[in-house]
């Protein structure tokens, strides 16, 4: 197994990409603390439409280590507790998996100030939160793993004026963190999603995602373990030597650009 021995912490690991990177991280060795506003998987209206299982227990049922931490990752306090409980429970911390992310559609005229903050809070703040706390324990490790979750949406507009943002900032930081962190072996790196079948999609209509199919041009829409065996590469000494990368994992959707 590629990260037998090593702790990891997935931010919004209970559902959708989160809980595909969380799965597939523990089935390589990895003992993982899912930090969620919730513990259920959520359900989708076109995918996921019936997950039951919280992962952490799934990962348990396994015959893995895992647990599930209550955790807003808007809130900082909140986040850096979910990082400490992690290090005393698991026994440290070797790869912070940032994935956690909302989207609430609409233009500059119909996205009100409280949904630009909410959107950033999560998708942007959340990620320099954790990093910052994460940091002085990933120093401790001998494989310190940082990958954050962006989107191809960070190459561009698409999603709404927050989202876009959001996810185009978390881009350049994980960049900068990576400038930052290589002096002490750390890596740092981001994977950007194109169309993921989760329930983060349900914002759409059925013809906007026939759209996107169109727009993909592999023959099928991504699925989380896509993201997540990208994660597990990442996250392994495979990858020890890659840093400050922005690696889509998009069906070839930015390929036209």
């Amino acid at each position: 197994m590629r990260l037998e021995k090593r702790v990891a912490l997935v931010t919004g690991g209970s559902s959708g990409i989160g809980r595909g990177i969380a799965l597939e991280l523990a089935a390589e060795g990895a003992a993982v603390a899912v930090a969620d506003v919730r513990e259920e998987p959520k359900r989708g209206k076109y995918h996921e439409r019936d997950p039951s299982t919280p992962t952490a227990e799934q990962i348990v049922q396994a015959g893995g280590r895992a647990l599930h931490l209550p955790c807003d990752v808007s809130d900082e306090a909140q986040v850096r507790a979910a990082i400490e409980a992690t290090v005393d429970r698991l026994g440290g911390l070797d790869i912070l998996v940032n994935n956690a992310g909302i989207l609430i559609p609409g233009t500059s005229q119909e996205i009100s100030p409280a949904d630009w903050r909410a959107v950033l809070g999560v998708d942007l703040h959340a990620v320099f939160y954790a990093t910052r706390s994460a940091v002085p324990h990933l120093k401790k490790s001998r494989a310190g793993r940082i990958i954050n979750i962006a989107s191809v949406q960070s190459f561009g507009g698409g999603g709404g004026p927050a989202y876009a943002a959001a996810k185009g900032g978390a881009l350049n930081l994980t960049r900068d963190s990576a400038l930052e962190l290589a002096p002490f072996g750390i890596t740092v790196n981001a994977i950007c999603p194109g169309y993921i079948e989760t329930p983060i999609q349900d914002y759409l209509s059925e013809e906007q995602i026939e759209a996107c199919r169109r727009r993909t041009p592999l023959p099928r829409f991504g699925l989380p373990r896509d993201v997540a065996r990208a994660a597990v590469f990442l996250a392994s000494d495979d990858a020890e030597w890659i840093t400050g990368v922005a690696l889509p994992v998009d069906g070839g959707w930015l390929a036209g650009f």
